[in-house]
């Protein structure tokens, strides 16, 4: 890389914040030893993102959702091809409410990462569809759908093509939630053209990016990666970082089918809960991480059960965070069609029409009906 100048304004490149020496609790803060290396290799982090990528440590940040949307509003006025990245294994997660509030009239590409982690069986054009079809019901009306694994590297070469199509001369700016993959993206594409590898901050937590990061296309126009939207209803905000990798999945999901009567329980570890109030006996499927521990019980049982067994046989939490869980709401839902029972950020459980069933989550996490993907 080439030497950083010091007139310049400086910007750990892990994360967009600007860099700076006096403060260690403020965004961007880094020793002066390290700015100077920095300076000398062109690689230039801040101590947050020089924590996480090294050590897996994650700082908590002083920026507001209003700060991250105050960050996103300069969208609106650029004249731009949008790329809307979203997790599919979270996609409701991954709505950005009034995504044209930020965009304006610049065109949408919609992109679905994380498609590895869903089974292989499920055909890719269905699940295109599919996507096309959920981002429409939420106002959103991109000009195409594209599906990539920004991890496994795959089909990012596709969507570049896809993107110089569309951009037609234009800034292209990446857009999206916390967590749906966008620094992973960014990454892949800056690998692909330069040969440098992980160069901004990427991990499973939320917030890592926290300012618009430009990297320079051939023509002079810039691809930029903006700040990923707090999305305060998944699940990654109320889990302790050692938790997440139960919850965050890493490789495709295996689903597990349960044949259930009424008046049973699925425990979903000790953070989530789903109850099957009435119907005949049906064939569920449940799509989650497969190191989160599903249990089943008799639902009249099960709030005792959930009592004894809550950081032990039910984790996480574990024993030592359950002072600072939330408590489980309840949310109850009558399916009158094939649906997914979703539980925002931790995964879903597929329902037949005919059942009344409900759904529990920490309070503050989101619990949904939607169309069954699978």
């Amino acid at each position: 890389m080439t030497e950083l100048n010091r007139d310049e304004e400086l910007r750990c490149i892990g994360c967009g914040a600007v860099i700076q020496t006096e403060d260690k609790d403020a965004l961007g803060y880094t020793p002066a030893s390290a700015l100077n290396k920095g300076l000398e290799t062109g690689e230039l982090y801040c101590q947050r993102c020089f924590r996480l990528r090294h050590y897996n440590e994650i700082a908590p940040v002083s920026l507001t959702d209003d700060d991250f949307l105050r960050l996103l509003s300069h969208i609106r006025e650029a004249n731009a091809l949008i790329v809307y990245v979203v997790d599919i294994f979270d996609f409701n997660g991954s709505i950005i409410p009034g995504l044209h509030r930020f965009v304006g009239k610049n065109p949408v590409l919609l992109v679905g990462n994380k498609e590895d982690l869903l089974p292989r069986s499920l055909r890719r054009s269905k699940l295109t569809d599919w996507l096309r079809q959920q981002a429409n019901q939420a106002g959103i009306r991109p000009l195409m759908t594209t599906l990539v694994s920004a991890k496994k590297n795959h089909q990012v070469e596709e969507l570049l093509a896809t993107i110089e199509k569309y951009r037609q001369g234009r800034d292209v700016y990446v857009v999206g939630v916390t967590n749906v993959g966008k620094s992973t993206l960014i990454n892949q594409i800056i690998k692909q053209r330069t040969g440098v590898e992980d160069l901004i901050t990427t991990s499973r937590f939320p917030g890592t990016t926290l300012d618009k990061i430009e990297i320079p296309l051939d023509d002079g126009h810039e691809l930029v990666d903006t700040p990923g939207i707090i999305h305060q209803e998944q699940m990654a905000h109320v889990l302790p970082a050692e938790d997440l990798r139960l919850v965050a999945p890493q490789k495709e999901i295996k689903p597990k089918t349960y044949q259930l009567d009424e008046q049973q329980t699925i425990f979903l570890g000790g953070i989530a809960r789903f109850d099957y109030l009435k119907g005949p006996r049906a064939g569920l499927t449940a799509y989650f991480d497969n190191n989160l521990p599903l249990h089943r019980t008799k639902l009249a049982n099960a709030d005792a059960f959930y009592e004894k067994h809550l950081g032990g046989l039910l984790v996480p939490p574990h024993q030592n965070e359950i002072d600072q869980f939330p408590p489980l709401e309840r949310f109850e839902f009558a399916i009158t069609e094939k649906s997914d029972l979703v539980f925002e950020g931790l995964g879903w459980i597929t329902v037949p029409a005919g059942l009344v069933v409900a759904g529990w989550a920490p309070k503050g996490v989101g619990v949904l009906v939607r169309r069954a993907m699978i």
